[in-house]
């Protein structure tokens, strides 16, 4: 199954620890890679059929699967290690991520987009709360799902989304560079995130305070040469001012899954746009003009009692141009 190179391989990532290019230089000699002893390969299949005795596969630097975008970034891992479907890994895919606090607004418009992109890419993302659970609720009903742990995949972080883990290995793929038994650790999330970025044609990035994690996906993505893309925020919103500040820096501002379809040139069959008029057209342009508003403040403003505002509302939401946002506030999609 697994040829002596690949092996080599293993025995550097998986048996002395080294998943990475120190791993590489330890097994090379005069340019190319030393012939493991009797010894080295007997405990490389061990460990081999260890992991697959626990549901898991492996996939090394040499494998013809290794995702070719990962294999050409400046640090990738010398060793995958995989539940659920391997045939994800040679597929297009592209990243979805955002903060754990993500307004209900970009939830909704993450999983929307994620749900579109899924039918012509494989998407990825981590496993936590807020961007990468809206990218996840989209994509997963399809398949075409990845996520990257921080973590051995004999374990989960956050704890309590192990069901939703579980789930992801037997319809998607779950990824990581540690192995079994490895806990999160603060330093994980950031190497695991150069992953996210390095497997990715481009990413999306629903929401980002000043100092989210997100942003370090971003940057690597950048770093990487990748695509990056960004919902925009209304002035005064704490979890999109990284956002807006990625568009500043020249990162494509995205409000639909076509944004990001046509900037790679895949045709989409156009959809008919929801009827707008009377206090609908009203409220959305209002809506769209001055971000989050309360719905007594918006009825004030334009001139409209609070039920007939609330029945547009309700409209708009149905229609998928509006979404309430907490606390009777509402916001354009």
């Amino acid at each position: 199954m697994y040829s002596s190179e690949e092996k080599a391989v293993i025995y550097a990532a998986a048996v002395k620890g080294m998943n990475n290019r120190a791993g590489l230089a330890f097994l090379r000699g005069e340019g190319v890679l030393r012939r493991l002893t009797r010894e080295e390969e007997a405990a490389t299949d061990a460990a081999i059929a260890a992991l697959e005795r626990q549901g898991m596969f492996l996939v090394t630097c040499l494998s013809k699967d290794y995702p070719e975008l990962l294999r050409n970034a400046s640090d990738p891992p010398l060793l995958l290690y995989g539940m659920g479907n391997r045939e994800l890994l040679s597929r297009r895919k592209f990243c979805i991520v955002g903060s754990r606090k993500t307004p209900k607004f970009a939830m909704e418009a993450g999983e929307r987009i994620a749900r579109e992109l899924a039918e012509h890419f494989t998407i990825v993302t981590g496993l936590a709360e807020g961007g990468d659970s809206a990218a996840i609720e989209g994509a997963l009903p399809s398949g075409s799902l990845i996520s990257v742990l921080p973590c051995g995949l004999d374990t989960c972080y956050p704890a309590m989304h192990a069901s939703k883990k579980e789930t992801i290995a037997r319809k998607g793929l779950i990824l990581s560079e540690n192995p079994p038994g490895k806990g999160a650790a603060k330093w994980s999330f950031h190497y695991r995130n150069r992953i996210l970025a390095g497997l990715s044609e481009g990413v999306l990035v629903l929401s980002a305070a000043k100092s989210s994690g997100a942003l370090i996906t971003a940057n690597r993505a950048v770093d990487y040469g990748r695509d990056v893309f960004a919902l925009p925020y209304s002035i005064g919103i704490e979890q999109g001012e990284g956002c807006n500040e990625l568009i500043r820096s020249g990162a494509m501002l995205v409000t639909s899954a076509e944004d990001i379809l046509s900037f790679y040139g895949i045709e989409t069959k156009k959809k008919e746009k929801p009827v707008v008029e009377g206090d609908e057209g009203r409220i959305l342009q209002y809506l769209r003009e001055k971000g989050e508003s309360h719905v007594a403040s918006l009825a004030e403003d334009l001139g409209m009692r609070i039920f007939e505002a609330s029945a547009a509302l309700s409209a708009l939401e149905i229609k998928g141009l509006a979404t309430k946002t907490g606390g009777n506030k509402y916001a354009a999609l």
